[in-house]
Formats: structure tokens, sequence, C-alpha cells
């Protein structure tokens, strides 16, 4: 696989109007020439043909990571996750199924880039059901979408709607408001060293109306890990998925303690299990995966 040290890197030295400008430099591909690339990785493992994939995509991984600005986080380091998740996407890319490697990539690319905020952010470490994640990750866009983005607390009736639609309390809206408001650089500022520029931040942003195409290619996906999770607790013991279930898959996990009790056995007893069976289930989905073909994260 195409090593990222042979990749240009934006850092706080370089400068990222500089990176952005550099990366422009590599040619997009065309269907033909994306397929045959693929082709030559998938059968020979030809790493420059891999290098020449990822370099053609660069833009796109560094367009997407601009849409998860205003976390309080180095974008240059931002725009590395993403890159990272976008090598994974030509490492696993197959070009037989009939979609073009961006529309793949793209689901790669966020899933590295939202990993990297999680462990980053300890303020995630605050709330993480789902409804509390769906609330960090979509604040930002619910706001844009009632012309919000730029205030700083919301108005009562902006900030019942965006509760009612993310399904999380008023002040959890509040919380998470004043946490990510602050740090956001004007979208109208200039991309560009020489000043002449008439690119702006807001063009490097990602389009949140996804085509068909990609809308389609992220449901399968979904789809595909969960009908694979499905089937995969069947190599667990009834045990197992109890204590699995009540502890990794549910947004308020049940403590050792409970289970302990439930069971008549010590808590370090549940947490051996509850080890063992997520050790178990990640095996079983990746022997799934291999038997299937699916190119899927485990």
């Amino acid at each position: 696989m195409t090593s990222y040290a042979n990749l240009p890197a934006p850092s706080p030295e370089q400068g990222l109007n500089r990176y952005l400008q550099e990366i422009r430099k590599f040619p997009l591909l065309e269907p033909e020439q994306e397929y045959m690339l693929a082709k030559r990785w998938v059968d020979h493992e030809d790493a420059s043909a891999a290098h020449q994939m990822v370099t053609s995509h660069l833009r796109l991984a560094a367009k997407i990571a601009m849409g998860y600005r205003g976390y309080g986080l180095p974008q240059a380091e931002v725009i590395s996750e993403a890159n990272v998740g976008l090598m994974q996407a030509v490492k696993r890319f197959d070009p037989e199924k009939g979609f073009r490697l961006a529309t793949y990539a793209m689901w790669w690319i966020r899933a590295s880039i939202q990993e990297y905020i999680l462990r980053s952010w300890s303020l995630v470490k605050l709330g993480t059901t789902s409804a509390q994640k769906k609330l960090f990750f979509n604040l930002r866009k619910a706001k844009s979408k009632i012309g919000a983005l730029e205030e700083g607390d919301l108005r009562p009736e902006n900030l019942a709607q965006i509760a009612r639609d993310l399904n999380v309390s008023e002040k959890e809206v509040i919380d998470m408001n004043r946490r990510l408001s602050g740090g956001d650089a004007s979208l109208n500022a200039t991309v560009g060293s020489d000043g002449d520029s008439t690119s702006q931040w807001q063009d490097w942003l990602e389009d949140e109306d996804a085509d068909q195409a990609s809308a389609y290619a992220e449901s399968e996906e979904l789809d595909a890990r969960r009908a694979m999770l499905m089937t995969a607790m069947d190599a667990l013991n009834e045990r197992e998925k109890d204590i699995l279930i009540h502890r990794r898959l549910q947004d308020e996990p049940v403590t050792l303690e409970e289970l302990s009790e439930r069971y008549d056995v010590s808590r370090e007893r549940i947490r051996q299990i509850e080890v063992r069976a997520f050790e178990k289930l990640q095996a079983r989905m990746r022997d799934l995966a291999r038997e299937k073909g699916m190119l899927i994260p485990v």
C-alpha cells in the first residue's frame, strides 16, 4: 500500500493554504483510468497505482475535512486523519462493485475523522448516547438549516426546534452549542497566500446534499454492517450475547455489578465474559466480511 510518508502532508509550518494549492496539482482520474489503476492494485498490489488513486482524491479528503471545522482541533490533523481514511478506502476498494472510488471513499474518510474527533474531545465523554453523538456531529448543520449558524446563544424557538429534530433536551443543545462556538473563522475568508485568490473557505466545504449514489452507498454500508452484526451474534452463547448487548450495544450500559448479581458471579467474571464475547464477535464479523466480499470496517 502507498506509504503516508510519500504524500504531501498539511502542517502548521507549511501552512494550510500551501497544502491546498499543492494537492490541486494532482490530476483527477477519468472513470476508465480509475478502473485500470484499481485493477492493478487489486490484482498485483501495484503500489504506484494505489498512490495515484490516493493523490487524485486528496482534494476530496480535504473538502470533507473542512466540513468538520469548528471542533477546536488543528485543521492539519483533521485533514491528516481524512487522508488516513482515504488510504484505507483505496486499500479496500473493489472496482467491480460499480461505484466510483470517491463515492466509496467518502464513508471511510468521514469515519476516520469522526473517530479522531471522538478520541480527542473530552466533552464527548460527558455524553455517549447515540442521541448526544448525533447532536455533537449535527449541531452546526441543524443551525445552518434555520439560519442560526452565526449566532451565539440560540433563540428559544430555534433551540426548541433543534432539540426536537435531534431528539435531545434543550439543555443539551445549549451546552453543546456553547462548547462548539467561539472558534470558527469566517467562511468567506479567501484561500491563497497571494491575497488575490477568489477561492473562499466555503468553496472547500462539504456539500450537505449528497447525491443519490453517495446516499445509496452509505445506506448499503450501514445495512450490510447491521446484517453482519446480527449474523455474527449467533457465534455467541445466550449468556455471552446477553452480557455483550447490555454492556456494549445499549445507549446506557448496565453495570458490572448489576450483571454479576443477575448471573450470581463476580464482577471480574462478567468483565472476562464481555471481553471474550466481543473478541468472538469481531472475529466472526471479519470472517463474514471475507466470505461475502464485503468491504466493511470491523
